[in-house]
């Protein structure tokens, strides 16, 4: 098979495959699961850091042998990568919090339940209204709500996408099998993330199945983002820094922008934190045993 169907298929699977497990074990154990998925976030999150830090940069930085301007290369990179990923939720968030009852000026600046991680509070928001006037407007709003809530949930999966497509472009140029070892963890951090997709959209009435595989969808945006990491991580050693640099960036908004503040205002202890060391160590574990 072709290096870069090899990696589609690999990125499906950890995607579509990981969410859709999620979403799975969501649905059976909606009640009281507000603690576990904060857990499993913050051990996901954990996990990621280490491999964004111990795998990522460095492979990054070690495309340009030890010169300065290719280490402020990697710097201004990453932080491109980490800001259009804030840029965009913050755009999303600017329209949606003002349609949403429960967001005021007391609400923390960032999600504290899982509804709002994708946005689907916003969307049984317009879907209320429509059902109770039954108004061409309103389903036309129903309609962007539903846009906006997956494009949320895209701007989540495609970063995950360009780490396994980086991390495989950097294989084929440097040897070695970071790739296969990244895209299995992206597929066991997607579990809890599935978890979050779909807990909210089947305690909003969507029934168990349809919230399963609406949530196994949610993946294929990780598909698209790996074609685009492999494919700037083949154009050369300083490509291949930039691709690695902006995933990485990306990655690190969804570790401290999405997951860990989420994590702790869904359970307000110092349990996530460890969860997040435990993460990070088991990260350390799957890189270099």
């Amino acid at each position: 098979m072709d290096a870069f169907w090899f990696v589609v298929l690999i990125t499906a699977i950890a995607g579509v495959a990981g969410t859709g497990i999620g979403g799975l074990i969501g649905v059976l154990f909606t009640r009281n699961s507000e603690k576990i998925v904060s857990l499993l976030l913050s051990f996901a999150g954990g996990v990621m850091l280490c491999i964004v830090c111990l795998d990522l940069l460095t492979d990054a930085l070690a495309q340009g042998a030890g010169d300065v301007g290719h280490v402020f290369l990697v710097i201004g990179t990453t932080f491109a990568g980490y800001g259009a990923i804030y840029l965009l939720n913050a755009l999303i968030d600017k329209k949606t919090n003002p349609e949403v009852g429960h967001i005021d000026k007391s609400h923390p600046k960032t999600a504290d339940q899982l509804s709002e991680l994708i946005h689907s509070d916003h969307y049984e928001e317009h879907k209320r209204e429509y059902e109770q006037t039954g108004r061409q407007k309103s389903r036309r709003q129903l309609f962007v709500a539903g846009l906006v809530m997956a494009f949320a949930i895209a701007l989540h999966n495609f970063p995950e996408g360009m780490v396994i497509g980086s991390s495989y472009a950097n294989d084929a140029a440097n040897g070695g099998k970071g790739g296969l070892a990244i895209a299995i963890v992206i597929g066991l951090h997607n579990i809890p993330e599935g978890m979050s997709v779909a807990v909210p959209l089947a305690a909003g009435g969507m029934k168990k199945w349809k919230a399963t595989l609406l949530t196994a969808l949610t993946g294929a945006p990780t598909i698209l983002g790996a074609m685009l990491g492999y494919f700037l991580g083949t154009l050369g050693p300083i490509a291949l820094a930039v691709s690695l640099s902006i995933a990485s960036g990306a990655m690190l908004y969804v570790v401290f922008g999405e997951l860990l503040p989420e994590s702790i205002l869904m359970w307000r202890s110092k349990a996530p934190a460890f969860a997040m060391l435990v993460g990070l160590l088991v990260g350390v574990i799957i890189l270099f045993v």
